[in-house]
């Protein structure tokens, strides 16, 4: 079988580039399901209440600090909502007395009043709490079983987003101090259950903290505070700091520019960052260079070329309609692929790409495709079909022949066109019509579509930390690669942070409102086979990630994710 030679044989990506020649060069509403009427932070964390603190000793053995761990310091506090006119008093580390056991501050016996409900914004901040949970028993702890035997104190690095998370445990845990005065207060504690935290790991919780601040002020409409506190944030970050640094620099610039426009100032124009981001749109060589060590994409395409070739096995003509070709990535290792066939060689390769940008983009695209094509001896078409909006394309745009097998690629092409629901459902209906063997479509998984400011800003705060932690750890020598995949994911902040309602350009859904929505038009979702899922891990491993870039089903859709976040999910679809 085709899917069978296709999947028993790793790719060589290094050679498909290099033989590329020049390359080398009913209603679904797209919001989230909250009806809860936020404006701050604090309240955004979710309720714990319910979630059993973990100890890191999972065998119940005698531990030197029973008393004081990380589940029991940071955990339950984010479950415990300080009432704000009643001030709190800081925990104590351990001590020794004479008979060498250890002592607490304990408050009294007591109970005291029971706190009012927190500010609604810190629901979803809460909610990022049980995953602390995880953390902590996954990665504070040390990452294997290996490393708990071996040492009782981990000199683990904290990730970039284990660092926002502790941020928000500590924001709402001394939150009442921050009524009166935008000074941060220090954490009691040097230590978090087994692990010491650095210097610059304090530092950089310290800075994420007044981040989370800067927003909350800015939720409640208090912007003067917001203003000094986001002063502290662009004094101590920078595009050229260390991986937090860089990260609170580039949401504090999107925060100022939010502030300015509710405050009526004047909004500068980032053009540094423009200049960045096009940049790498002229160079595709760089491109397709920082495209190489981030694990994302490839795996993305790998898997999404498997269940191509396979939905296309019976047919000698292929017709592919991209809805995203970018620089052609993808649809060189599908014809890498397809010239791999020992049954039925493939007569004719029709790409088809779509696109309402750049039509030069495209272009160059499809010559550096077509020479790739004639280094496999292949016979291949391209075409591009270029709209001002896709409210204009038509079924009669692609020229369909009965003979050929239509397959649909849609990378991270349907959410720029959720804030315009006639374009979408136009494309939809187009697609109908065409009723394509199959329809591999990739999104970013992450709920950035709120009409909640609040919302917006800390889903995308994890997400972010997540994939500048990936940046670190794939380019970290290459900074030049480096700034400009971060200026495309500041574009992307500021987006999601500075802009609202019909500003936006995009807006990420998970993979559960997308199937809501393509039921709408009798799609069907089907499963990926195991040789998709190889080709993913096989990428994955190739790359050196298997313990930290992770490939897991969501039903019959694949997760893309970074050291526990969700980044990507890629699916498949057919028409009834």
């Amino acid at each position: 079988m085709v899917s069978e030679r296709f999947s028993s044989t790793g790719f060589n990506l290094n050679g498909i580039l290099d033989g590329y020649g020049s390359i080398q060069e009913e209603h679904v509403e797209f919001r989230v399901e909250d009806t809860t009427n936020t404006s701050t932070i604090t309240e955004f964390l979710g309720d714990m209440n319910n979630n059993n603190p973990i100890s890191y000793n999972e065998k119940n053995e005698p531990q030197q600090h029973d008393d004081f761990k990380f589940d029991n310091l940071v955990l339950e506090e984010f479950s415990f909502y300080p009432d704000p006119h009643q001030k709190t008093q800081p925990l104590l580390l351990p001590q020794k007395n004479n008979n060498n056991q250890s002592l607490v501050r304990k408050t009294s016996s007591v109970e005291p009043p029971r706190s009012p409900p927190p500010p609604p914004s810190w629901e979803l901040l809460c909610s990022y709490g049980s995953r602390i949970q995880r953390l902590g028993r996954r990665n504070l702890s040390g990452a294997s079983e290996e490393a708990k035997t071996s040492t009782s104190i981990s000199p683990q690095k904290l990730s970039t987003e284990e660092i926002v998370r502790l941020a928000g445990a500590r924001y709402v845990q001394y939150s009442s101090q921050w009524q009166d005065n935008w000074f941060m207060p220090m954490h009691p504690y040097a230590q978090i259950g087994f692990m010491i935290l650095s210097e610059e790991e304090n530092r950089d919780i310290d800075l994420a903290q007044f981040l989370l601040a800067s927003a909350d002020k800015i939720g409640c409409q208090q912007f003067e505070r917001a203003n000094s506190l986001l002063l502290q944030c662009q004094w101590n970050s920078s595009n050229l700091g260390n991986t937090v640094q860089r990260l609170v620099f580039h949401f504090s610039c999107a925060l100022k520019e939010r502030l300015n426009r509710e405050i009526g100032g004047m909004v500068l124009e980032r053009n540094s960052q423009r200049e960045l981001v096009e940049a790498m749109q002229m160079d595709h060589n760089s491109a397709i260079a920082c495209h190489q060590k981030l694990p994302f994409n490839q795996v993305m395409q790998f898997v999404g070329v498997q269940a191509l070739v396979e939905h296309v096995a019976s047919k000698t003509k292929i017709h592919l309609i991209d809805l995203g070709l970018g620089y052609g990535l993808m649809a060189t290792v599908l014809m890498q692929a397809l010239a791999e066939r020992s049954e039925k060689p493939v007569e004719l390769v029709k790409i088809t790409a779509v696109g309402c940008g750049s039509k030069r983009v495209l272009d160059e695209a499809g010559r550096r495709l077509v020479s790739f094509a004639k280094s496999l001896k292949f016979r291949i078409l391209f075409k591009t079909v270029f709209v001002e909006d896709i409210t204009e394309l038509r079924e009669d745009h692609f020229e369909i022949e009965n003979d050929e097998a239509v397959a649909v690629y849609s990378p991270n092409t349907l959410r720029i066109l959720v804030p315009s629901p006639d374009s979408l459902d136009n494309l939809m209906r187009v697609l109908r019509k065409i009723k394509p063997a199959i329809m591999v479509v990739v999104e970013i998984e992450a709920n950035h579509n709120s009409p909640l400011f609040v919302n917006r800003f800390i889903e995308s705060l994890f997400f972010f930390s997540a994939y500048f932690d990936c940046i670190e750890t794939c380019l970290n020598q290459e900074n030049e690669c480096r700034m400009r995949l971060e200026a495309i994911l500041s574009e992307a902040i500021r987006n999601i942070v500075a802009l609202d309602d019909k500003e936006r350009a995009a807006r990420n859904v998970k993979i559960h409102v997308w199937r809501r929505f393509f039921a709408r038009f009798r799609m069907f979702e089907t499963e990926f086979s195991e040789s998709s899922v190889y080709q993913g891990n096989l990428v994955i491993k190739k790359l050196g990630l298997s313990n930290i870039c992770t490939l897991d089903k969501n039903g019959k859709s694949l997760i893309i994710g970074w050291k526990g976040t969700p980044i990507h999910s890629i699916s498949a679809w057919k028409f009834l």
